[in-house]
């Protein structure tokens, strides 16, 4: 488990609760090389388009450049790098970085591990989605760094993230308190819907990340349709302490389906939980604004 356990340990940037998932998109994305083409260096004024464009996305509203991951990566024992012709690094400064045209890569020994043994490499994975992303962000985030989507849905990591990460228990029964709380409704639209005795299309949102203490309780979670608990994960909705909902001014929709079920929104109130269950907590609010949300807000 030596790399397991270097990826677990994987430093991060964390006061505050602030993200910083940079090394781990960096991973990720040479992970998805590895799979595609194997085992080659990657340069880095080849891969930087494609780095700003997953940490755009999946990254913290405070953007950042690849620069600084790819540099000090290495740090942390699985990543090495060096400029042309075999001349060390010159530092994390984006021009030098291009003008000495820097390549990194797997550590060898560490590509050729998950290389030969594919549930390696999947419990790689699964730790670092697990523990810098909400679960909802994980299928889409493979696609985006090239990885194969079934790495997004394995559970062989399960035992390792639960002797290793304290945190690693989730409620079982959240998805069934939420539903009660908020009477089986959308808490941004109000949808609900059922197939027989089964409520469809309705999810556990919640405002604080599981990955940066994030509780699974009423504090912290809201009833969400599925639409509106992917676009709160991608920073698109977000609420305010008042219990306003906010959509993000980057946000571009065209059609009238769009306007009326996202646009629209803006303002709108939050619907509460049911009388003598417990409200969203400010500090986890505060949270998501400060660390998902990509305002500013529309006026």
């Amino acid at each position: 488990m030596e790399w397991l356990e270097r990826v677990t340990r994987l430093r991060r940037w964390t006061r505050g609760g602030e993200r910083d998932p940079h090394k781990a998109l960096l991973l990720l994305y040479a992970i998805g090389q590895l799979q595609r083409t194997g085992f080659k260096p990657i340069r880095f004024r080849e891969a930087e388009p494609a780095l700003e464009l997953l940490f755009a996305e999946f990254g913290p509203p405070k953007l950042a450049g690849p620069a600084y991951p790819f540099h000090h990566l290495a740090a942390d024992g699985l990543w090495e790098v060096a400029a042309a012709g075999g001349r060390p690094s010159p530092g994390a400064d984006r021009e030098l970085l291009v003008a000495g045209d820097v390549h990194g890569r797997l550590m060898p020994e560490f590509a050729k591990e998950m290389l030969t043994d594919p549930a390696l490499m999947a419990q790689i994975v699964r730790v670092l989605l697990d523990t810098n992303f909400e679960p909802g962000l994980h299928p889409d985030l493979c696609s985006a760094a090239g990885l194969m989507p079934e790495l997004a849905q394995t559970a062989a990591i399960a035992p390792y993230l639960k002797d290793h990460l304290p945190r690693a228990e989730r409620d079982p029964t959240i998805r069934q308190k939420i539903l009660v709380a908020y009477d089986c409704r959308c808490a941004f639209c109000g949808y609900e819907g059922w197939i027989g005795n089964s409520v469809i299309g309705l999810e556990v949102a919640r405002l604080r990340w599981w990955a940066f203490d994030g509780q699974d309780d009423l504090t912290n979670c809201l009833c969400l349709c599925t639409l509106h608990h992917r676009l709160f994960d991608k920073g698109v909705l977000g609420v305010v302490p008042s219990g306003k909902i906010l959509v993000s001014r980057h946000f571009v929709g065209t059609t009238e389906a769009s306007r009326r079920m996202v646009t629209e929104l803006n303002g709108k109130a939050v619907s509460p939980p049911q009388t003598g269950f417990a409200r969203p907590d400010v500090r986890n609010v505060d949270w998501h604004t400060r660390q998902v949300f990509r305002g500013p807000a529309r006026i």
